[in-house]
């Protein structure tokens, strides 16, 4: 028997991005607290007050329940961060004279 998932408190906007609701608030961005941190939903819940309890554990279940996916998609984000740093041609200095900050 299949059993069809259904998360009352997650919805899709008009990007296809899962949301909180209709809330800033994305289900990757508490995932990726939840796992690269080791936040439990109590974490998650003091550090986004303005959450409810269903709401944080609707992104949990959906976390779990699509695990595989969610972990390949934080980490295809951070190696596309770690390629834009790398492809960083401007030394610090450089960067802090455009800003006006430049040392010495």
């Amino acid at each position: 028997m299949v059993v069809a998932s259904h998360y009352p408190h997650i919805e899709t906007d008009e990007k296809g991005t899962l949301r909180i609701g209709a809330s800033r608030y994305e289900v990757i961005h508490l995932a990726s607290e939840h796992f690269h941190h080791g936040w439990s939903a109590e974490e998650l819940l003091r550090q986004h007050a303005d959450l409810r309890p269903e709401e944080v554990y609707a992104a949990l279940a959906y976390f779990y329940d699509h695990y595989e996916a969610m972990v390949a998609q934080m980490q295809a984000f951070n190696e596309r961060g770690k390629a834009r740093l790398q492809d960083q041609t401007l030394t610090r200095e450089q960067l802090l004279k455009r800003l006006g900050k430049a040392q010495g």
